[in-house]
Formats: C-alpha cells, structure tokens, sequence
C-alpha cells in the first residue's frame, strides 16, 4: 500500500484534509474530516527508525547494535527525525508588531539595534514609556 501524500499534487500546499477511511476487509467507507498523523511526514527509512527506537526504550547503544552502525550516526538519524517532527520554532511575528515596532523607530522612540533585537526575538513591542524607561 501507498504511502499518503504529504503536499496538493495541484497547489503543493501540506494542508490535507483525510475525508474518507475504507475497510479492507468489509469494504465499509466512512466519511469525514480527519487531520493526518504528525508522524505521516515521515519517509519510510525515518519511521522504521522510529520503531525500533521505541523497541530499544531509546537506548541509542542498543539501536548502535541492531542497525551496525556508529552512535554518532544514530544520534544523527534522532536528530533528524527531532527536527522533522517538531513544528518550526520561529512563529512570524504578527505584521501589526512589526509596523508599531517601525514606527517607533521613524518617530525615535527606538533605536534602530534596539528594533532590530525586538523583531529577531519576536516579542511584543512595549509601550514608548517602556522603550525609555519613563514611567510618568
């Protein structure tokens, strides 16, 4: 059996939609909407790693033996598999936040480094007071 598809073949887009689960041995469909698994965006080389990780309790010596290779290299598929799997930690910053931060800048409110550190960390801006310090 075929692997689900991860991306629109049309659009590309990874934002599929399961609508439809048949059984192979009654043939009974259901229909619905269903989120794939996290774990569908891995290739088959990454979920069999995963199982037997899993099978090892995550003992990277014992995973050492059973694949016959160095740990390095097993440590080197689990981070792989770490980065596949988790989502990506830098969330865009709102456009809102962006322009108010601008516009602090543009009305020297804010120095421009200052600016710069704010939308690289992706925090709120702070009030004017706050970016000077003037609390009255």
């Amino acid at each position: 059996m075929r692997k689900m598809i991860e991306a629109c073949p049309s659009c590309a887009s990874s934002n599929l939609t399961i609508t439809e689960v048949t059984c192979d041995a009654c043939g009974t469909q259901v229909r619905s909407r269903y989120q794939p698994s996290p774990l569908s965006v891995l290739d088959e080389e990454q979920q069999t790693f995963l199982l037997l990780f899993v099978r090892s309790r995550g003992n990277l010596k014992e995973l050492e033996k059973t694949l016959g290779v160095s740990y390095p290299t097993v440590r080197a598929k689990l981070d792989e598999l770490i980065d596949r799997l988790e989502p990506p930690s830098a969330v865009p910053q709102p456009a809102s936040d962006r322009t108010a931060v601008l516009a602090m800048v543009q009305s020297g409110q804010l120095a421009v480094g200052d600016a710069l550190a704010l939308l690289r960390s992706n925090e709120a801006p702070a009030t004017p007071n706050e970016m000077t310090g003037d609390n009255s």
